[in-house]
């Protein structure tokens, strides 16, 4: 079986129960998971690769509870820059029409590596639109490509405009057909095993883009299968005001009332989630996948993050659609995280360490992860690594664990997943990036210029 030591760690952050911060540490790895953690001195000497972590900090690898990978291909589109939420997907929805499997893949790939140079080795996707062919396969096989660990969503729409719903009727599934493929991604794909890496969840994509009896079969099926459930809730006011002229209720009481809450449920963004909502979410155990760059860009508010943390709701971090924040990057979703509950609630609202348990232990909970999140033995070796020789860092000796932070963002040096290394000296060891990017750029400039 492989073995990986990874030794003289200026600091080894574990995030365990203890929080211990292990000055000179390291960590020593067979077959893809944590077998000893400690002080240099007191590890094996050898191992069948060696990574000498001097000058550098060590993290538990990050984990991204929230994501539209194929989002990457429209960045930045002039139409959709200075809109809410409802016009800005309506101005993206024509150009989404035009994907294709091809644009899924490239998107995908380059969405990953974008993520894993920041230290992120766990990262969910939420996949609700298929056009002109494409399906879940395509994603799984570029985040199979790639080497991250990945918990892909079905998502779906079947609301379109012509029955009052958001998206146009172009982009829209028939539900039977939602709910047979649903169960086929979950049969071909679905690891239930610890350290797995890949997963499978069911994600309607939100309540104005899926009916009632929709969102109630796929909680259903989900149960029956094992799997968990997503979907996006109470994301800025207009969210707020069609679930109260549609449904009669607030986002909360109509997801309690389709069986939408428990420990199997995570929902992005819940920016609008008033006192009664937070209390169901916090008794019930479900989760939120926090993101608060995208909730700045739309404008949609900044979410009662500091009220959610002390009622004991499940929190992650997400860094949403790439063209809802146009960056991928998860050390500094953790450092916007900080800084806006600061603007929001003062200095010491929230603390980096603070910050960065949302990004590995409040992930790897959202997720339904007990194997990630943090190093201990017997979980997962995912690890990511920041040298502190960087000039963003300079001056910050005193607390490089925080620095990371205030200092930010920078990326990884070295990020390892299931034991395997697939960021070295700052490059991807899996795939050829540069030619990943030139694919991408070609399949954007066709889909937004057509």
């Amino acid at each position: 079986m492989p073995t990986l030591l990874i030794r003289n760690a200026g600091i080894l952050a574990t995030m365990d129960d203890a929080r211990r911060e292990i000055a000179d540490g390291a960590v020593f790895v067979r077959d893809g998971v944590i077998e000893q953690i400690g002080l240099t001195a007191d590890l094996p000497k050898v191992a069948d690769a060696i990574i000498d972590a001097t000058d550098q900090v060590v993290l538990p690898g990050l984990v991204n509870t929230h994501h539209h990978l194929v989002q990457t291909m429209t960045r930045a589109v002039p139409a959709a820059q200075d809109a809410p939420l409802f016009g800005w997907l309506q101005s993206l929805y024509p150009i989404w029409a035009r994907l294709t499997p091809d644009h899924v893949h490239a998107a995908v790939t380059v969405g990953l590596a974008e993520l894993l140079l920041s230290g992120c080795t766990t990262s969910s996707d939420h996949l609700y639109l298929y056009p002109n062919g494409s399906r879940l396969d395509d994603e799984i096989q570029a985040a199979t490509e790639i080497g991250i660990r990945f918990t892909a969503t079905r998502g779906s729409m079947s609301i379109g405009e012509s029955k009052g719903g958001l998206p146009p009727d172009i982009l829209t599934e028939t539900e039977p057909s939602i709910l047979a493929d649903s169960e086929r991604v979950i049969g071909a794909f679905h690891d239930r095993s610890r350290h797995a890496m890949l997963q499978i969840a069911l994600a309607p994509c939100s309540p104005f883009s899926v009916s009632r009896e929709l969102m109630r079969d796929t909680a259903i099926l989900a149960r029956e299968k094992g799997v968990r459930l997503h979907t996006h809730l109470a994301e800025n006011v207009e969210d707020i005001d069609y679930s109260l002229a549609q449904f009669g209720v607030r986002p909360g009481d109509y997801v309690e009332q389709l069986g939408w809450v428990g420990a199997d449920v995570w929902h992005a963004h819940c920016v609008q989630l008033d006192a009664k909502e937070i209390a169901l979410f916090a008794r019930t155990g479900t989760g939120i996948a926090h993101c608060p760059c995208s909730n700045m860009r739309l404008g949609s508010g900044i979410a009662p993050l500091g009220a959610l943390l002390h009622a004991g709701v499940p929190v992650g971090l997400g860094v949403d659609g790439s063209a809802s924040n146009d960056s991928g990057h998860l050390l500094n979703e953790a450092r916007q995280a900080m800084l806006l509950q600061r603007v929001h609630k003062g200095a010491g609202a929230m603390t980096a360490r603070q910050a960065l348990d949302l990004a590995t232990r409040g992930g790897a909970r959202v997720l339904g992860r007990t194997d990630i999140g943090h190093l201990a033995p017997g979980m997962s070796a995912d690890l990511a690594v920041y040298d502190l020789n960087q000039i963003e860092l300079a001056g910050s000796d005193w607390d490089p664990l925080a620095a990371l932070l205030f200092c930010g963002p920078v990326k990884a040096k070295t990020v390892v997943v299931n034991g395997r290394q697939v960021v070295s000296d700052y490059r991807l060891t899996t795939i050829d990036l540069q030619a990943a990017i030139v694919r991408h750029r070609r399949l954007s400039r066709g889909l937004v210029a057509a």
